[in-house]
């Protein structure tokens, strides 16, 4: 069965109660009809990063449930589920193993071997797209005393996959089958773009070798019966790109994009990218990572960057930067703003409601992350305990908290919002966008005789929805 057109919720498998039987249980009471479908942060074992250094793709955390639970929350909510492409973890049984025999181990070729791939110089070294601040390399020490270096593109516990042997494709289409079966519809692809490891490159998002990559996990994806959605932070045009190949790309430019029109009041960019963003997007103004700057850039001009960057810093914690493996000293430019998107709005509802009705009417589907669905606020202490700044937006509720928050207008309204978005039949047909000043949006659904309009002036944050009833096709109205 198809992916459902409506909106899905992001959230990790502990933060909303305690584990996946919690989950399932806040979305069945707390918002029913509100969500359809749910993407499950990784609930696998892992020893990294959040849980994105899972050990293996099968086996659920036990401090989060079991694979019962999994399939309990697909039998009523479209599933989405993270498949970590381009690494393991170092405390996978493959690793392990390749660290016991090493060259003989059968898991050798799924691992990249730096030391085959020639001299890398420090030009090399340059280009490379870096996510930490040293080269992309981790020393092992084999158990007969040798050693060997592997290619490591996030932290020394994520240890990057060899898309050039056999055994790697094996090992993905395996994952995909298992997950299939545990009733999981779509497949984040999480951090793809780095799968391509070409030296004199930047090794990320190297072309034509990672279409080349996404095309085969798509076959083997639908052959399934499930959808992909490939994850990447960069310029917008890999996301059409993505589109075009019949996958689902991000629309993460929006939330840059979106802050920047409601703060400035002003629809002109806004609208530009949405007469031609991809039609089959997930979109997100919200996720577990920050507010990423690098998708809006080409759709945003540089100048109106650096003033919504100055402008919700005042109200973040520290920025996440790029980084550098030749200067590890040198800072670059600003990568993600961490901050939760109802404080970059400065808590203001009815700019969030504004936002929130662009959104779903945006074309693709809609995702809400799970501290945005309750409208949260910096968690500050949570952030200064772990030193991760991006767990200023990862909140941990418990269902007293969830009971609190879903009391708050700014939520009712959202709750009320997301059912329409769910419930009406217009938003299976055709995107329209209407005329308006460069002061607001004026965005349409029509589907044969159903019809629903949002407009929304972007001055004083305001948006009326204007449809038909499904029933009896009478015009009807409501301020969102």
């Amino acid at each position: 069965m198809a992916l459902r057109k409506a909106v899905q919720l992001i959230c990790y498998p502990n933060r909303m109660g305690r584990n996946l039987k919690d989950l399932k249980h806040a979305l069945d009471h707390y918002f029913s009809g509100a969500v359809a479908g749910v993407h499950i942060l990784p609930f696998y074992p892992s020893n990294a990063d959040a849980g994105f250094s899972p050990l293996t793709h099968k086996q659920v955390d036990p401090a989060y449930g079991n694979w019962a639970d999994i399939e309990a929350i697909a039998a009523d909510y479209d599933v989405c589920a993270d498949v970590t492409v381009n690494h393991i973890s170092d405390q996978s049984r493959e690793f392990r193993d390749y660290v016991e025999k090493g060259k003989r181990s059968e898991y050798a070729d799924l691992f990249v071997d730096v030391d085959e791939m020639g001299d890398i110089t420090h030009d090399d070294l340059m280009k490379i797209h870096i996510r930490k601040e040293k080269e992309p390399f981790r020393q092992v020490e084999f158990a007969d005393g040798s050693t060997g270096r592997v290619w490591c593109t996030f932290t020394e516990h994520q240890i990057d996959l060899n898309y050039k042997s056999r055994i790697t494709h094996d090992y993905i289409a395996n994952t995909f089958r298992f997950l299939a079966g545990k009733g999981v519809k779509l497949f984040r692809l999480d951090a793809f773009g780095y799968t391509t490891k070409r030296i004199g490159t930047s090794c990320f998002l190297v072309e034509p070798d990672v279409y080349k990559t996404l095309d085969w996990c798509n076959q083997v994806a639908q052959s399934l019966g499930a959808e992909i959605l490939p994850e990447v932070h960069d310029h917008s045009s890999y996301q059409y790109a993505i589109s075009r190949r019949n996958m689902h790309p991000y629309g993460f430019a929006l939330p840059p994009l979106m802050l920047y029109s409601l703060l400035d009041g002003n629809s002109q960019y806004l609208k530009h990218w949405l007469r031609m963003c991809p039609r089959n997007m997930v979109t997100v103004l919200d996720t577990h990572d920050g507010i990423c700057i690098p998708d809006v850039e080409g759709v945003l001009p540089d100048d109106k960057i650096r003033i919504l960057i100055d402008n919700i810093n005042d109200r973040s914690a520290d920025p996440i930067l790029r980084r550098s493996a030749a200067n590890i000293h040198s800072v670059g430019a600003i990568y993600q703003l961490t901050c939760t998107f109802y404080d970059a709005l400065m808590q203001n509802d009815d700019a969030y409601i504004a936002a929130r009705t662009i959104q779903f009417f945006t074309p693709g589907i809609p995702q809400v992350y799970y501290v945005g669905l309750l409208a949260g606020e910096n968690d500050h202490e949570l952030m200064e305990s772990t030193g991760e700044l991006r767990d200023i937006n990862r909140h941990f509720y418990d269902f007293e908290e969830i009971e609190q928050a879903i009391e708050k207008p700014v939520v009712k309204r959202l709750l009320q919002l997301m059912r329409f978005r769910n419930s009406h039949p217009a938003f299976d047909g055709r995107f329209e966008l209407n005329y308006s000043n460069d002061a607001s949006v004026d965005m349409a659904w029509r589907h044969g005789e159903h019809y629903c309009r949002a407009f929304v002036d972007l001055q004083f944050n305001t948006a009326r929805l204007y449809y038909t009833d499904p029933e009896s096709g009478e015009q009807l109205e409501f301020q969102a």
